[in-house]
């Protein structure tokens, strides 16, 4: 199997509200879509490998939207961000960041939907295709302008998917606390309240005034 990754890198904040991180399978390259894609006249397509790994760099900061039906594309309701993008084998998978405070509904769709259930599409503008005659299209070259998160067998392609990625408690570290055995443990220690410090009346007072203030920053 051969990967061939490209990333920007976002300085970490933990416990960013409006930072929920994601993973998902963008498209398939060197393969036939499931059913034709908006804007191919009826056509099924095949992007290829080579284009794919040209568009890359195109891809990273690109915005994910989003349709309300979840069933197409809506370039203005701009919900995240693509910060990593490869190809593996034939799967173009994507990392980025997903607006949750911003856009609550789309973190609650994610969250609660059955797995599997969420699928990506993509994006693109200045696609040349190999031979416009042809029964398929091949995509030879193009680039990525975005990317929708709707259900997945809404898309072109089936085999796509998006998830949001657990976050991983960062006042206990995983395998280190007392009695716990595993990772899953250990989180849910940290759901649990354990390992935390218990907040004097200052910190109490504290984190109300910046409560307060993240509340008159976002009016």
């Amino acid at each position: 199997m051969k990967l061939q990754a490209m990333a920007v890198t976002l300085p970490e904040v933990a416990g960013h509200p409006n930072r929920a991180p994601f993973t998902g399978v963008l498209t398939l390259v060197d393969e036939p879509s499931t059913k034709p894609p908006s804007g191919a006249r009826g056509h099924r397509v095949i992007l290829t490998r080579a284009a794919a790994l040209a568009a890359l760099p195109s891809l990273l900061g690109m915005a994910v939207d989003y349709a309300p039906a979840w069933d197409g594309h809506d370039a203005r309701r701009k919900c995240g961000v693509i910060t990593q993008a490869d190809v593996e084998g034939t799967r173009l998978r994507v990392a980025g960041y997903l607006y949750a405070k911003d856009f609550p509904e789309v973190a609650r769709q994610v969250r609660q939907g059955l797995p599997g259930t969420m699928g990506m599409s993509w994006e693109l503008a200045d696609a040349h295709v190999e031979d416009m005659r042809a029964e398929i299209w091949t995509l030879t070259r193009a680039t990525f302008t975005g990317a929708a998160i709707l259900l997945r067998d809404k898309a072109a392609y089936r085999n796509t998917s998006f998830e949001l990625v657990p976050q991983r408690c960062r006042s206990v570290a995983p395998r280190v606390v007392a009695g716990a055995r595993t990772e899953a443990d250990a989180n849910r220690n940290c759901r649990n309240g354990a390992g935390a410090a218990v907040p004097t009346n200052d910190r109490r007072k504290e984190l109300r005034w910046k409560t307060r203030q993240a509340n008159t920053w976002a009016l």
